[in-house]
C-alpha cells in the first residue's frame, strides 16, 4: 500500500488550504485513514481521522471547527480541508492509513496506523 500526499504549500494567516491524498496498491474502504502533522523541533502529532465508511470523523482540539477531513472511496483518497489557517499550523503533512477492521471506527495514536505517505509541507506566513 502506498500513499501519495499533495497540496501543501504556502498560504497566509486566515487562508485556506486542501491536501490530499490518493492511495494505491488496496482499496481504502477497508482502513480508516488519518491525517497527522509534525513541526520543525517537534513530536509528529495527530490531526484528524476517518472511518473506513465516512461516517465518523475525528479532530484534535487545536483544528476543530477549521478543518475538516473527507474520503471518496471510489477514488481512493482522502483530503483534508484547512480554513482559517494559523502559522500554528505549518508543519509536514502526513497522511496514513490504518486496518481498523471495522466501518465505524477512527483512531488518534500514530501507532494504529500501518501504512504512511511521505508528506506534504504546509507553511502559514505573511
Amino acid at each position: 500500500v502506498q500513499l501519495q500526499a499533495s497540496g501543501g504549500g504556502l498560504v497566509q494567516p486566515g487562508g485556506s488550504l486542501r491536501v490530499s491524498c490518493v492511495v494505491s496498491g488496496d482499496a481504502i474502504s477497508g482502513y480508516a485513514m488519518g491525517w497527522f502533522r509534525q513541526a520543525p523541533g517537534k513530536e509528529r502529532e495527530f490531526v484528524s481521522a476517518i472511518s473506513p465508511d465516512g461516517s465518523y470523523t475525528i479532530y484534535s482540539l487545536s483544528v476543530k471547527g477549521r478543518f475538516t477531513i473527507s474520503r471518496d472511496n471510489a477514488q481512493n483518497t482522502v483530503s483534508l480541508q484547512m480554513n482559517s489557517l494559523k502559522p500554528e499550523d505549518t508543519a509536514v503533512y502526513y497522511c496514513a492509513a490504518d486496518a481498523v477492521g471495522y466501518p465505524i471506527v477512527a483512531r488518534r495514536s500514530s501507532g494504529e496506523y500501518e501504512y504512511w505517505g511521505q508528506g506534504t509541507q504546509v507553511t502559514v506566513s505573511s
